[in-house]
């Protein structure tokens, strides 16, 4: 799976093409991002394209935190579709993860 990303300065940003992400495709993108995010400690998600998020996804997520967590790092999230922001507020994960409308605004919070 190609991953479109960036590096604003120090952080990564990813903006996946999936416009869906479940147990069809999350292995795949965790084995991809693992690699993307391992020399990246501070790492925008841009979500504008995705448009469902399974259990299998979520969790995917929540790794992803949790490695770069460990690395002292941190993921914010931003352009969340309307769908998928629902489900992280049922499933709670907004509270887990820092979420913005915007790139730019992900990428202010880095620095403060």
């Amino acid at each position: 799976m190609e991953i479109p990303h960036e590096t604003v300065g120090e952080i990564l940003v990813v903006t996946p093409l999936n416009e869906y992400f479940d147990a069809s495709n999350t292995k795949e993108f965790k084995r991809d991002m693992a690699v993307l995010i391992e020399n990246h400690p501070k790492v925008v998600l841009d979500l504008r394209q995705v448009q469902l998020v399974d259990s299998s996804g979520c969790g995917a997520f929540i790794s992803f935190l949790r490695q770069l967590k460990s690395q002292g790092g941190d993921m914010k999230l931003c352009a969340v579709t309307r769908p998928v922001r629902s489900l992280f507020e049922l499933v709670r994960m907004h509270r887990i993860f820092d979420i913005f409308n915007t790139r730019e605004e992900a990428l202010k919070a880095f620095q403060v």
